[in-house]
């Protein structure tokens, strides 16, 4: 009797126990199953430039904390368009920018009238990388170094021609200073993003391009352009064997970094969950290794650190580009 007793005891704690764990474990499942909030990731360039290949990967690597993930281009003025409607998105979390580091510490010394605050209308979420740019000559020019493309300018003023992303980025002003650094007078050709660049200087329409080194990193391996120098203090990881200006006679060192944004006045929790969905992203070595093919130096920084970042830069540049005397409207 007395082992009966203890038997059936058993079973009644078991089924109890299983009672009280059932609820638990539903709970569990249907906290793992809830729906993942949406986001749309803006990009300010059109497809095919290393903007919108960053944005990709970006969203490929946060679909395990939102779904869906969309990417939309909203390509011109430099990027500024992307930049307007991040500004004027509700701070639910549910929307961000991918943007190379120009529009937030460039545009404010460049442009005499900008219709955003690059520190207030927006919150900082996460710097992604550092990345340097190539100079790149294309079929119409005879240049196969820095200092032959020099000579050659120097030579026939104002003659060659120079293709960016746009007016005020980033590549407009590494030509800027690449014509004061050195003496030389190029014609600037603006389009709208990297690849109508690319397009062009494969046509024979402009000599050189200033670019983000992945954005012809293929093209001169294939030898159809050929990236004559690089704007880092190193050589970039994806063309080893070409030199930086400093190697080739050219006192010019420049990089530049990509991050994320989000609209102003975001609640700290929810910029909390994007600064870690972001950073963890970037913390991942496939992710990482994927950064280095596009010669983007992986980071994958805090709220604040981006906030520093952004803050020492744009006080850094507003001398130099003052100096050079370029203003847009």
């Amino acid at each position: 009797m007395r082992r009966l007793f203890l038997q059936t005891l058993s079973r009644l704690t078991c089924i109890a126990a299983v009672g009280l764990v059932a609820p638990q474990v539903a709970l569990a499942q249907s906290t793992t199953g809830a729906d993942k909030p949406p986001l749309r990731i803006l990009v300010g360039f059109p497809p095919g430039g290393s903007a919108d290949t960053l944005a990709r990967l970006i969203g490929d690597a946060l679909r395990d904390d939102f779904s869906p993930v969309t990417v939309e281009n909203r390509a011109g003025a430099a990027g500024r368009i992307a930049l307007n409607a991040v500004k004027s998105a509700r701070p639910d979390g549910q929307t961000i920018l991918v943007t190379p580091s120009g529009p937030m510490v460039l545009f404010p010394h460049v442009y005499k009238k900008l219709d955003y605050d690059p520190v207030k209308d927006f919150t900082p979420v996460s710097l992604i990388g550092h990345f340097q740019f190539g100079v790149v000559a294309g079929p119409s020019s005879k240049a196969r170094t820095v200092a032959e493309m020099v000579a050659q300018a120097k030579a026939e003023p104002g003659k060659g021609s120079y293709g960016t992303p746009g007016a005020g980025t980033l590549p407009h002003f590494m030509g800027v200073l690449m014509e004061q650094t050195t003496g030389i007078s190029l014609n600037h050709v603006p389009f709208q993003g990297g690849g109508p660049a690319n397009n062009a200087l494969l046509g024979g329409h402009i000599d050189y391009k200033f670019d983000v080194v992945s954005e012809t990193a293929e093209l001169h391996r294939a030898g159809r352009v050929r990236v004559l120098g690089v704007t880092g203090r190193e050589r970039d990881p994806q063309l080893p064997d070409v030199p930086t200006l400093r190697e080739s006679g050219v006192d010019l060192v420049a990089t530049a970094w990509f991050a994320v944004y989000a609209p102003p006045a975001l609640p700290a929790p929810v910029l909390q969950r994007l600064e870690r969905a972001v950073a963890g992203a970037v913390a991942r070595p496939e992710f990482r290794a994927r950064l280095v093919q596009l010669g983007i130096a992986p980071v994958g920084s805090t709220s604040a650190e981006l906030a520093t970042s952004q803050a020492r830069d744009l006080a850094r540049w507003e001398r130099p580009i003052k100096a050079t005397g370029v203003q847009l409207d």
